[in-house]
Order: C-alpha cells, then structure tokens, then sequence
C-alpha cells in the first residue's frame, strides 16, 4: 500500500509539473503580446510626435484589452471559394510552432520549460511551422494577394534562415554544445564574458570582438526577416498586397496571426540574448544574480531587443524584394560564414 501511495504521489507531482510548465510560459505570452500590443502603439504615437491611445484606462494601457475583446467579437468570415479545412487550420499551426518554441527557454538557472540538450536544434525546427502557416493560409484563401504575400513570406524566410543557423552555430562553437541552459552558463560572469564581447578569456581575444559584433548585428537582421518586421514586411505590404497572407482572415483567425508574430519576436530576441547577451546571467557577475533575478535580467534584454524590433519598424522604410534577396544570399550569408570560420578556428586553437 505505501508503494502505491508513492508511485502516486510521484505520478501526481509529475502531472502537476507538466500542467505548470505549459501554462506559465502561455500566461507569460498573453501578458507579454498585451505588453507589446501597447508598447507598439505608444512608440509609433512617441516616434510621430503623437500621444496615441489614451482614452481606454489611464494613459491607454487598457487598450490592447479593448483590442482583444474587439476582435473576439468580430464575424468570422471564410471565403465561398476558400479550402475550409486549411484555411481554419492556418492560424492554429502559425501560433502552435510559435507557442512550441516557448518551451526549451531558460528563463533562469532554475527554470527552462523542457530541458533538452539539442535546444537551439529545436528552436529552429518549430519556427518551420511559422512558414506551413503562412503558406497555408495564404494558397487555402484562394486570394492572389494572399497567395503573393505567402510565397514572399516562405521565400524570405528560407533565405534568412540560412545566415541565422550559421550565426548561432558560431555561438555552439564557441560554448561546445546545442543546449541552451549550457550556452548561458559558458558566460557566466561579468558581461565582458558574453559572447557579445568574444565570451570568457584572456584579453588577447580582444581581435574577436569585431566578428562577434558583426556576428549579432547580422542575427538581428535575420530576426526581422523572420518575423516579417519592417524593413522586411513584404508579405504583408499593404501599399502591394493589402494586407498580404492574412488578408482574407477576420476576428480572432486574424489575432491568433499576430499573436504567433508577437511570439516570434520574444523568440528570436530570447534566443540572440542566450547567444551573445549572457542568457539570465547578470552583467555585474555574482551581484545581482540568482533565480529571481535571472528571470529579471533575461526577460529585460529580451524585452530591450523586442523595443529595438518596434523602433526599427517606425524608423525604415521597407525594402524591394530584390533587394531583400541580395542582402541575404550577397552580404549576410557570405560574411557569416567566414565569422563561423574564423570563429571555429579560433575554438580549435584556443
């Protein structure tokens, strides 16, 4: 009897962690795309030279509430002509790649959703669903803009992908393993350890700073190009396509798209600051460090890259297509790979 007592009490305990690890990063989510949904509005209104929304509570922090309610009571609308059944499942596929990726983040030394050794492997196989979404949803809408904005998407993003793997192989390099909770520890210490500034070691390193630099610049780029940010929002450029792969898209169909975008970019700007920012290490070394305030210090530099992303979209003008696939295959891609190489020379000898 006392065995079975323990097995349940072992099963019960397992449940109840698997219930805590999916629902606190789905509660971080909608806390943090509210967060964003506001922060989005307020930049552009501060970088405009406007107020922005300030009628929905105090100085219109409500208003991202307002919005979501809003959209749930729309109609949702399908197409006579549209594949019913892809056309459904489209924002469904989009928000699940972009939920999945929450799972392998280390938000701090104690906590990491799923610990997996293969993390930055993972991270990259679950943003592939972004692309099946939009692609999904463009060609089911049965909508030539929609079908325009997808295949400029899945061009785009397949481009870019290719630049970011080889930067953050760099960073597996430099570290000697996939596993994101153990790049985040090889830079312990102060933030002249992060990878940002050549990682932990002698000062005579001081020569790989410049390509570590290079190395997060050309991340940044590719994350935008990822989440079809401004410069890089040719799916969706609503001066050519409407509104591009959700145009047809109503109510929370439509919501569910930018949610899964919103995710996308704490995604890559959690995973550019576990590369090169040190994770949830403290830039001051043991001072201010420990499990609260690693939580505190990765969730401020992700949130820091995500404001980078907003300004970026209310500084620059958006890009031509040819444009966009010469800046990825004729400038990003080559000079990562000479980085990864010098980088992973620089490993083997040092």
């Amino acid at each position: 009897m006392e065995t079975f007592n323990f097995l349940d009490k072992i099963i019960g305990e397992s449940i109840l962690s698997a219930v805590l690890s999916a629902l606190l990063p789905l509660i971080f989510l909608i806390v943090y795309a509210l967060i964003a949904i506001l922060g989005e509005l307020k930049i552009s209104a501060w970088i405009q030279e406007r107020l922005g929304p300030m009628r929905t509570g105090p100085y219109g922090i409500l208003q991202p509430i307002a919005e979501v309610v809003k959209l749930l009571q729309k109609e949702d609308i399908v197409p006579t002509n549209a594949n019913r059944l892809l056309f459904n499942l489209a924002p469904f596929v989009m928000f699940t790649g972009a939920f999945a990726g929450f799972a392998v983040i280390p938000f701090s030394p104690a906590f990491a959703p799923a610990h997996i050794n293969l993390g930055l492997y993972y991270i990259f196989a679950v943003g592939a669903f972004a692309v099946i979404g939009i692609v999904m949803g463009g060609w089911a809408s049965n909508n030539k803009y929609s079908l325009l904005g997808a295949m400029r998407s899945a061009s785009q993003m397949i481009s870019y992908e290719i630049p970011g793997a080889l930067v953050v192989l760099t960073a597996a390099v430099l570290a000697n393993s996939l596993d994101l909770q153990e790049i985040s520890l090889a830079q312990s210490g102060p933030f002249w350890n992060w990878f940002l500034f050549g990682g932990p070691g002698p000062w005579t390193k001081i020569w790989v700073i410049p390509f570590t630099l290079l190395l997060s610049l050309i991340f940044m780029i590719t994350s935008l190009a990822e989440t079809n940010r401004t410069p890089f929002d040719i799916p969706e450029g609503e001066s050519e396509l409407v509104g591009g792969y959700h145009t047809e898209y109503s109510g929370m169909k439509f919501a569910m798209f930018f949610f899964a975008e919103y995710a996308n970019m704490f995604i890559v700007a959690s995973v550019l600051t576990i590369v090169f920012l040190g994770g949830w290490n403290s830039p001051f070394g043991e001072f201010m460090s420990g499990y609260f305030w690693g939580v505190f210090w990765f969730t401020s530099k992700a949130m820091f890259i995500v404001f980078l992303q907003i300004w970026l979209r209310w500084t620059l003008p958006r890009v031509r297509v040819d444009q966009l696939m010469f800046l990825g295959w004729k400038v990003l891609l080559p000079f990562a790979l000479v980085c990864f190489i010098v980088l992973s020379l620089y490993r083997i000898l040092y």
